[in-house]
């Protein structure tokens, strides 16, 4: 026993500094990896981001190339009229060239007309005469075998009357693409001609309107791709976009590009006609979610720490309250056998005949070893609380203390009514007592101590006051700390007993009410009724 203590006295000095020491150390060392894990993980974010710009800018440059293709198209479709107008004319001054009358003694030569008539191979023409009948057609796609097999019932004039009538709606539909040419065949005979596309510019313009297509489909449906506007940069009209409808809305749209704005600088796209258009882009769902991950691995690296922390302090504790509880049995065992011979002694030296009052301080101090051997089996088997009137047991505690501690210190008690609370009074006087007589060299012997025992509904107080040297601001959370003393040859337990047995056996709580350097300390124990 006297080998562990002489053990925890040399080494008592150090203890608390150095698990401050560590305390520090290990906190660096976790904001270090809390910073170093941001840092990576925002580079991440940043690089993440980096690249979705530099898709969109990609994906700006598609579409640049994919317009100037459409575009190119168009002015291939517009030349290519052209040029087909140009055949229907000339097809149809062939045709008019046949029409004329000649005489009879001339035989005119019609190769040239014949040759560019015969020429027109893709190129469907009707002509329609001025009582608005069909009077003949070329390059058609279908004939009445067609309207046939899909009306067996009819009769052959029924065909032929339907599909006059179908020539006739289509022919409407063709004035609307291209403009028709009515021309006087013979005096007072005027002819109408009208034509459609060649099939070489249907299938032209199918393939442009199937990459039209494939662009806004793969645009709309492209869930991969960032969102995108694009717009117009002097109308300010939407040209393509993935963004939801409601955002498209003309209501809507001035708010979807200021807060695409925000978000990130608009692309420009110039086509060098002219013709400007602005990309505005945001962030991929993708990378708004990315951004928050930094944080969620702060929480998680935090509870993660949290709960080792939790859990090797409840280890701690269970460990501290083992250690507490075999130190107390180990002393109140060891000062068992002494104590015993102690008071044979005393009976012996009574029958000596010797000065009374040598017996009699005797007796006492073996009542005060009595109850200090009392105090430690409590602790370490459990102490029983029972009511009892606190002001009391406070009372006798000091006046205790008053016979053994200098006379100038002055001490004063009050408390004006019996207080009943549950309390063990031997560990309750030994709370106080501890207190007090630190309260006591914080004087240096000299000065006032005032204990003051009052309640309230629901707590009973014990406040200890002394006029001493006060305690360090910087000291008041970690003097009720094992190890931790301000005196040379303390043992940093005292108030560390104080607070186990307030806290754990009365599930009271001990702290400091006030402390002023060089005006004194008020010590409070709270002890619920």
């Amino acid at each position: 026993m006297c080998q562990i203590l002489v053990i925890l006295a040399l080494n008592k000095m150090n203890l608390y500094s150095n698990k401050q020491k560590w305390k520090i150390v290990l906190l660096i060392f976790a904001l270090i990896m809390i910073g170093a894990s941001l840092f990576i993980s925002n580079k991440i974010v940043s690089k993440v981001g980096d690249r979705e710009r530099e898709r969109a800018t990609q994906w700006a440059d598609a579409i640049k190339k994919k317009l100037e293709l459409v575009r190119l198209t168009d002015q291939t479709f517009a030349q290519l009229r052209i040029k087909q107008r140009k055949e229907i004319t000339l097809w149809i001054d062939a045709t008019k060239e046949l029409s004329k009358a000649t005489p009879l003694d001339q035989i005119p030569d019609f190769t040239f007309p014949l040759k560019i008539i015969n020429e027109n191979k893709d190129i469907p023409v009707i002509v329609i005469d001025d009582e608005h009948k069909i009077s003949s057609h070329i390059n058609i796609d279908f004939d009445t075998s067609t309207i046939r097999n899909l009306h067996p019932e009819l009769s052959s004039s029924e065909l032929v009357k339907l599909f006059e009538d179908s020539l006739l709606v289509l022919s409407d539909k063709w004035k609307i693409i291209n403009p028709s040419f009515t021309i006087e065949v013979y005096e007072g005979l005027f002819m109408t001609y009208v034509y459609n596309d060649s099939k070489e510019i249907v299938e032209l313009e199918k393939d442009r309107n199937a990459l039209v297509n494939s662009f806004n489909q793969e645009l709309v449906n492209n869930e991969g791709l960032v969102p995108v506007l694009l717009v117009d940069a002097v109308t300010n009209k939407v040209v393509g976009s993935n963004l939801d409808k409601e955002k498209l809305k003309e209501a809507n749209l001035p708010k979807t590009i200021s807060d695409l704005k925000l978000q990130n600088e608009p692309l420009l796209i110039d086509f060098k006609n002219g013709e400007k258009n602005y990309l505005y882009f945001d962030d991929s769902p993708e990378l708004k979610q990315l951004q928050y991950f930094p944080y969620i691995i702060f929480f998680i690296i935090s509870l993660f720490i949290l709960i080792g922390y939790l859990i090797f302090s409840t280890f701690r504790k269970a460990e501290q309250n083992q250690v507490w509880a075999g130190m107390a049995k180990e002393t109140a065992h060891q000062l068992g056998t002494p104590l015993s011979s102690l008071m044979a002694w005393t009976q012996l030296l009574e029958g000596q005949n010797i000065d009374p009052m040598i017996t009699i301080e005797m007796h006492k101090d073996l009542d005060r070893l009595e109850k200090v051997t009392d105090r430690f089996s409590k602790i370490g088997s459990g102490a029983k609380l029972t009511e009892g009137d606190l002001s009391a047991t406070v009372k006798s505690v000091l006046d205790y203390l008053r016979a053994r501690i200098s006379t100038k210190v002055t001490f004063e008690f009050i408390s004006d009514e019996p207080i009943i609370a549950l309390h063990n009074a031997p560990l309750m006087e030994w709370v106080v007592e501890n207190i007090c007589k630190n309260a006591v060299d914080a004087m240096e012997g000299d000065g006032k101590l005032i204990v003051t025992v009052h309640k309230t509904p629901e707590w009973a107080h014990i406040d200890i006051k002394d006029s001493g040297k006060g305690i360090n601001p910087k000291q008041l959370k970690t003097i009720f700390q094992p190890g931790f003393s301000t005196k040379k040859r303390g043992w940093g337990l005292g108030l560390s007993l104080v607070k186990r047995i307030v806290k754990e056996y009365h599930h009271g709580k001990v702290f400091v009410l006030e402390s002023q350097l060089d005006v004194g300390t008020t010590f409070r124990i709270s002890i619920p009724l």
